[in-house]
């Protein structure tokens, strides 16, 4: 290799090494600074580290053992990671670490590499600068941890709601039960006593409106078979589960021991109680619907 060609490949490798953005050193065996790039010298005299900014003749593996304070520890962890590449036990060794400053926080990701070629020991050292990384990292745990406590937060009111509806719905069905009850036991029987007593036309005029409104007034709380059973005599009970399960009239009247004329009854009751005065409407159908 000629002098010029020896000149041109010098300049040619500094003039990369400058081109690059992560703080770059170059060390020897003992781990003694040999070179740095741009990037090196530009961060010490932004950070006022002191002498030369450059760093040249510094030894970097003493500097990385002597650190005190917070530091400490990834600094000696650091110097452990280049022995190794400079003793050949490792190929590289890689370590990212906080470097925080004045202005804010700062992360590093560091890589020591040792180069293989025919000459003395030497081991690249460079330190990129992973802060933007670091902080949109940080940032999407906080969003992480935002969303498992907002989901928490959710499951757990919806745990609540599903109580409060639990409960409301029991209300609800305790109040239609209490309803039933006291018209079946307490108004309905003297409404049929009026009816049967010897009133004038005028008179049993009202006391049929006054029926027809009271059933329209419980129709909407025979929606459940538990609720409308609280209004049925035993044997409707009997007869509207029988037609829910698909039995004709005669099959009914056998299983009962009744007549079938009492079934054809008791389903025209039912269809009474339930507010089925359409005929087209089926009995069974309606039943079945019922929850």
């Amino acid at each position: 290799m000629t002098t010029e060609t020896m000149a041109f490949s010098d300049a040619l490798a500094r003039t990369v090494l400058d081109s690059l953005s992560a703080h770059i050193a170059i060390i020897d065996q003992k781990g003694i600074i040999l070179e740095t790039n741009k990037a090196w010298r530009r961060y010490g005299s932004k950070n006022n580290l002191g002498g030369d900014f450059d760093s040249i003749g510094t030894n970097y593996l003493e500097v990385c053992e002597s650190a005190t304070g917070d530091e400490a520890k990834d600094a000696a962890k650091v110097a452990e990671g280049i022995r190794l590449v400079i003793s050949g036990e490792a190929k590289e060794f890689l370590y990212d670490y906080p470097c925080h400053a004045p202005d804010g926080k700062h992360w590093y990701y560091m890589r020591a590499i040792r180069m293989f070629y025919e000459g003395p020991v030497r081991v690249v050292i460079s330190h990129e600068d992973i802060t933007d990384l670091k902080l949109t990292e940080e940032a999407l745990k906080e969003s992480e941890a935002a969303l498992l406590e907002q989901k928490k937060n959710l499951e757990e009111t919806n745990v609540a709601l599903k109580v409060l509806l639990k409960q409301r719905e029991n209300d609800k069905l305790e109040l239609e039960q209490k309803v039933l009850g006291n018209m079946k036991e307490l108004v309905f029987p003297y409404v049929e006593k009026l009816k049967r007593a010897g009133l004038k036309s005028g008179e049993r005029t009202y006391i049929e409106i006054i029926d027809a409104h009271l059933k329209d007034i419980i129709s909407p709380f025979l929606q459940r078979m538990s609720a409308a059973n609280i209004f049925l005599t035993p044997q409707e009970i009997q007869v509207a589960t029988l037609v829910k399960d698909g039995k004709t009239s005669k099959e009914i009247a056998d299983v009962l021991n009744i007549a079938e004329t009492t079934v054809h009854f008791h389903r025209r009751n039912l269809r009474i109680k339930f507010g089925l005065d359409n005929r087209k409407t089926n009995l069974r159908t309606y039943l079945l619907s019922l929850s």
